[in-house]
């Protein structure tokens, strides 16, 4: 004997599609127009990475990239214009001292941009994902409701063995098992009457 599931899909989960969907959408909008505030405030500070630079060297800095090769280049200038002290080894009546702080700003200045860059990336990866979640609960919640034929119970235990006597005929028409009796037959059946009651 079997039964019929019917499985339907989860309810809100368009709902919740939706709501990923349009946070997605919004994380993306907010990453990338942050990305171009701050590449454009980089843009016009007119800095341009210097000559000596190891990579980007007299591009504009506008980017994260372009933005840590200018950190980069300013801490090895600093570096040797210190003869290799960092600010807090230098005396305090050094005249380089100044020259030192200012590399020090400008360089936690541009490594602050590139942080605001990765943030962004962040965000912009975040609301893809979020839109891709939203799409596929959208999908599944959309889909047919499914029947699914299951084993009912059975008198007869585990049907992972082998069949039972009748077990493979049609229903109706199985018959019961053959008894044998142990009594002899020639032996005359027991009386079962009762004696008559007073």
């Amino acid at each position: 004997m079997s039964s019929t599931l019917t499985v339907s899909p989860a309810r809100g989960s368009r709902g919740i599609g939706l709501i990923a969907i349009i946070a997605g959408i919004l994380l993306v909008l907010a990453g990338v127009v942050v990305w171009i505030v701050v590449a454009m405030t980089l843009a016009d500070e007119q800095i341009t990475v210097a000559d000596d630079a190891s990579m980007f060297a007299g591009q504009q800095v506008a980017g994260p990239l372009t933005a840590y090769a200018q950190a980069d280049v300013i801490d090895r200038h600093a570096l040797e214009a210190s003869g290799g002290a960092t600010y807090a080894e230098l005396d305090q009546d050094d005249p380089v001292r100044a020259t030192v702080m200012n590399a020090s700003f400008l360089r936690a200045s541009l490594f602050t941009s590139v942080v605001a860059f990765g943030v962004c990336a962040l965000v912009i990866g975040l609301g893809l994902l979020f839109i891709l979640i939203g799409a596929a609960l959208r999908r599944l919640a959309g889909g047919p409701m499914v029947a699914v034929e299951t084993p009912g119970n059975t008198s007869q235990g585990d049907l992972s063995g082998p069949p039972r006597h009748g077990a493979d005929l049609p229903a109706g028409d199985a018959t019961p098992p053959t008894r044998h009796s142990t009594r002899p037959t020639d032996a005359p059946p027991p009386d079962r009457t009762e004696p008559p009651r007073a």
